[in-house]
C-alpha cells in the first residue's frame, strides 16, 4: 500500500514568497525514496483558520492518507499549527510526537520547545513536523515506518498488531 501524503507548510515568509520554500522538496524526496506518493502540497501563512481549513479539507476529500504539516510548532506568537490541528482530531496519538522529540533531544536541547501533535481525523493520519527542512526530515525518519500500520488500523484493518511468532 503506497500511502498518499499531503504536505502543508505553515510559514508567513514562505507563503508571501519572501523566503524560498525548502521543506516541501526535502520532505517529498524523503517520502518518495521510501515508497510514499506525494499527492498534494501547499504553503499557507501561520494563521489558525487557513491552516485548520486546509487540514480539514484534505482529510475529508479522499486524496490523502497522511497529512504532514511543517512549521508553526514552536513558541513564537504566530506558531499556531497545534492549535489549528487539535480541534480536528478524533484521536490524538501522543507517541508520535514523543518519539520525535526524544530523538531530536539527542541532537539539541531545543527539541523541548516543539509542541507538535499527531492524531487521526477519521482514517487520515495528521502529523505536525518542525519548520526546518532538516529537522522535519529527521523527525519523519523516526516515525515513518509506523505510518502505514496506523493508517491501516484507522481504516479498520482487523489483523493482529504483533507479527506472528
Amino acid at each position: 500500500m503506497a500511502l498518499r501524503v499531503g504536505i502543508l507548510v505553515a510559514s508567513d515568509t514562505r507563503s508571501a514568497g519572501v523566503k524560498q520554500e525548502k521543506c516541501i522538496p526535502e520532505i517529498s524526496t524523503f517520502l518518495e525514496e521510501n515508497g510514499y506518493v506525494v499527492a498534494r502540497t501547499a504553503v499557507c501563512p501561520d494563521e489558525l483558520l487557513p491552516l485548520r481549513d486546509t487540514i480539514r479539507d484534505w482529510a475529508q476529500d479522499g486524496t490523502v492518507d497522511v497529512i504532514l504539516t511543517s512549521g508553526g510548532t514552536g513558541v513564537s506568537p504566530r506558531d499556531v499549527t497545534p492549535e489549528a490541528t487539535r480541534p480536528l482530531l478524533d484521536k490524538e496519538i501522543p507517541g508520535i510526537p514523543e518519539a520525535m522529540r526524544f530523538a531530536s533531544f539527542q541532537k539539541t536541547v531545543n527539541a523541548v520547545i516543539s509542541r507538535g501533535l499527531a492524531g487521526l481525523i477519521g482514517g487520515v493520519l495528521v502529523i505536525n513536523l518542525p519548520g526546518s527542512p532538516k529537522a522535519a526530515v529527521e523527525n519523519l525518519a523516526v516515525i515513518h515506518a509506523a505510518m502505514e500500520h496506523i493508517v491501516k488500523k484507522a481504516k479498520g484493518d482487523p489483523s493482529e498488531c504483533a507479527p506472528p511468532s
